[in-house]
């Protein structure tokens, strides 16, 4: 690995004569003499390359000069890779690697620099060496997948830099060794006079290549005055929109990076060893589970109810049973609404729908003697959920047999108490003769049914639109835009990139096992991929700015005063948070309007969002440009907020909550009910999914539960990304905040019969990476 440091005011026109210059590495007791090139202004006459020692091969500099105006002569000096002890610090460092280390570096005359530079060891199992081929090992820090080394250098040099601007790392062949893969954490320069430069890279360096890295000041494009910054910022640019291109995946849906399988992603995209292992192992252990007690290959009807939680008996927690022992109460079904894992649906009713056709004399009930319908609209205590993106969404086969989806209309009472309690179902959007009204006075087994076909068609709607759409599709637009758009020294960049960790890959996956052609949705899920596709499109059509920010979401739904919502309490807190967070981040960057309207790197990234995410839908009031600090601001906001929080909430209850299947089916074999006969357990049992699409169902769910291995919880930052001190005091400060809402949500779960975990703070993740 060769190191270049570029000063500031250190650029010349020719490198033609070489001299030997003494260089120290530290922690090691031998010095070597090694070549260098001056100016050829004050050493007219060249000096012979010394002899290097028989176990090393130095090259020459690998990398084009460009002059300056104000360029003096830069000192350009080797450090070489050997085989050595560093006996004095009591290490023993071996280089059995495929790379010739050479720090090439230009530093201040009559001077001495220490570079450091961190990798990580590479992980058994990634198909490479499990030796990190570091020199010297004077420290070790711990980093999410493996321990990182340091190396250290020390350079005299003998002419002065100026400030320095950015480094090149080159990884070229050594010796007949294969080529191998390297993580480069940082690299810190340190002046004499105790100035550091610190160049972040967080990153796999794969194959022989050169990469630059820049100071690790945050910097907006009008910040970069110096026209190797400028350079570097577009030539960075043109090699991220070559590596990351978009492509269309279902038309009429967001686009997204073009890989066509998780092997042939880019390394840095991909998933960690510890993290992959987990998933893939309990995806491996559930199936595994599964057919070893011979469910998985029974595409029968279930004989009890009882027999369904034995599939992932070991898997229970407090939350799945309780789901077991009240799944067929109505305030259970109400309280889903609330707090499950699809809260975003629930809206206040002060108006009957033309085509929901309820009456008082059907309610009355429900409701009681010391109130009426019409009273509890006015008073707003009557919701409604509507799944009418579900009409005429087409289905497929399971199993040989057709399977069907009902677009249902769902009235909601709550109590003074706080319960939320269905008052009325209709399972269809044109109320008629065919398409009754179901309510709680029906028999058992009537209305246990009608809540399931709800239940059923709240799987649809949640897994497509409110978790693959809305979580996971938009996590990659905003990551791939974030890869493209903005340089690595952009402090949008610095502020996103831990948000999009593994966005990409986890959609890869999707695409290759769950959405794609025979995948899970075309073997347990009634819509299969066609009503999949279908209802994305539809989704996205009816998808909107104002649906994206939680505060202006709760407006719109006027779910404000709804009692007991803690996603609602939860969610708003860590808004808040967030938001805090981002505004001070974009008040050091972004002093007035003027800057924001400006950035031209920004406003291409809000713009490729806009076209690429939203397909340039006007009416979507997504913004295409930002023109205030307050508008960046909410903007950002939301994409945080959408990739950690809002994704944990619709995804980390999937499992526990389904994992007594009737509470959650994937499909339903017959259609909906057309009048109010008697219902039987048997006709029940014959309606919902079978042994076999509930094992798998229940398998990919315990899979996309949150992983706890290699997870960053949301604001955690181990990657040093912002070096400055006042984005380092707002991650401080937006930490405590997080803190102070975990504590209150622990002292107001200690009270409740169900905890609500889905919002709190350490289980939700930086990012869309399950």
């Amino acid at each position: 690995m060769e190191t270049d440091v570029v000063g500031l005011a250190q650029r010349q026109r020719h490198l033609e004569f070489r001299r030997s210059v003494k260089i120290q590495l530290s922690s090691h007791n031998t010095a070597f003499l090694l070549p260098c090139s001056p100016n050829p202004s004050l050493h007219p006459s060249p000096v012979p390359q010394p002899t290097a020692p028989p176990f090393f091969s130095p090259a020459p500099p690998s990398f084009p000069l460009h002059p300056h105006p104000c360029s003096p002569n830069p000192l350009f000096l080797s450090i070489c890779r050997c085989f050595f002890h560093a006996h004095h610090l009591g290490i023993r460092a071996q280089s059995r690697g495929a790379l010739s280390n050479r720090a090439q570096v230009t530093q201040p005359l009559g001077t001495r620099s220490v570079i450091t530079t961190r990798k990580k060891r590479l992980p058994l199992g990634r198909g490479r060496s499990n030796h990190c081929r570091t020199d010297v090992q004077p420290q070790c820090t711990t980093g999410p997948t493996c321990p990182a080394l340091v190396r250290e250098y020390e350079v005299p040099s003998e002419r002065a830099l100026g400030p320095i601007l950015l480094i090149r790392l080159h990884k070229e062949p050594y010796s007949v060794f294969p080529e191998s893969m390297w993580y480069c954490n940082t690299v810190r320069v340190t002046s004499p006079e105790g100035d550091i430069y610190r160049f972040p890279c967080y990153r796999w360096i794969q194959g022989y290549c050169t990469v630059e890295l820049v100071e690790s000041t945050a910097q907006i494009p009008s910040d970069d005055s110096h026209y190797l910054l400028q350079k570097y910022r577009r030539e960075e640019l043109m090699l991220q929109q070559e590596r990351y291109r978009w492509k269309e995946y279902i038309p009429g849906t967001p686009w997204c990076a073009d890989i066509d399988s998780a092997m042939t992603a880019e390394v840095n995209l991909q998933y960690s060893f510890p993290k992959a292992s987990a998933f893939f192992g309990r995806g491996l252990a559930a199936l595994l589970e599964s057919k070893f007690k011979g469910f998985l290959d029974r595409p029968y009807s279930w004989e009890t109810l009882t027999d369904i939680p034995k599939i992932f008996r070991f898997y229970h927690s407090p939350v799945s049973e309780y789901v077991i022992e009240h799944w067929q109460e109505d305030a259970f079904f109400g309280y889903q609404y609330l707090n499950g894992f699809n809260p975003v649906l629930i809206r206040k009713c002060t108006e009957l729908p033309e085509n929901f056709p309820v009456t008082q004399e059907m309610v009355a009930g429900s409701l009681g003697e010391s109130t009426s319908l019409r009273e509890e609209l006015q008073r707003g205590s009557i919701y409604l959920a509507d799944y009418k993106l579900l009409e005429d969404i087409p289905t497929t086969r399971v199993n040989g047999h057709q399977q069907y989806v009902a677009a249902p209309l769902c009235l909601l009472h709550q109590k003074p108490s706080g319960e939320v309690i269905p008052l009325a179902i209709q399972l269809s959007q044109r109320p008629g003769p065919e398409s009754p009204i179901f309510l709680p006075s029906d028999c058992d087994w009537l209305w246990t049914l009608a809540k399931t076909w709800v239940r059923s068609s709240e799987f649809q709607l949640h897994e497509v639109t409110s978790h693959l759409l809305r979580a996971h599709l938009l996590a990659e637009v905003f990551s791939v835009a974030t890869q493209r758009q903005l340089p690595m020294c952009h402090p949008l960049y610095k502020l996103l990139i831990p948000h999009t960790r593994f966005s990409i890959h986890i959609n890869v996956l999707a695409r290759t096992f769950l959405i794609s052609s025979g995948g899970v949705f075309d073997r347990a899920i009634a819509t299969g991929r066609p009503g999949l596709a279908e209802l994305l499109r539809k989704g996205l059509e009816t998808l909107t700015y104002t649906t994206l920010c939680l505060p202006d979401d709760i407006q719109e739904r006027d779910v404000g005063s709804v009692q007991s919502y803690y996603y609602r309490d939860d969610g708003l807190k860590i808004w808040a948070a967030i938001e805090s967070f981002v505004s001070g981040i974009v008040g050091i960057y972004y002093r007035t309007s003027l800057s924001v309207q400006s950035d031209h790197e920004l406003q291409a990234w809000v713009g490729e969002i806009f076209t690429k995410g939203f397909l340039g839908r006007q009416a979507s009031g997504v913004p295409s440009i930002l023109g205030t600090a307050a508008e960046l601001t909410k903007y950002l906001t939301m994409v945080i907020f959408t990739c950690s929080a809002y994704h944990a909430a619709v995804n980390a209850g999937q499992f526990e909550l389904a994992v007594f299947m009737p509470n959650y089916p994937s499909s339903m074999r017959k259609p909906p009910p057309r009048n109010k006969a008697k219902v039987t357990l048997k006709e029940f049992l014959d309606t919902i999914p079978e042994m076999n699409t509930t094992s798998l169902i229940l398998s990919v769910l315990w899979v996309l539960r949150n992983e706890d291995q290699d997870m960053r919880p949301l604001g955690t930052y181990p990657e040093e990304h912002f070096t400055e001190h006042g984005p380092k005091q707002l991650m401080a400060a937006f930490q405590d905040r997080l803190a102070e809402i975990s504590r209150e949500i622990e002292e107001r779960n200690q009270s409740l019969a169900l905890s609500y975990n889905y919002m709190y703070p350490p289980n939700i993740e930086n990012s869309t990476a399950i």
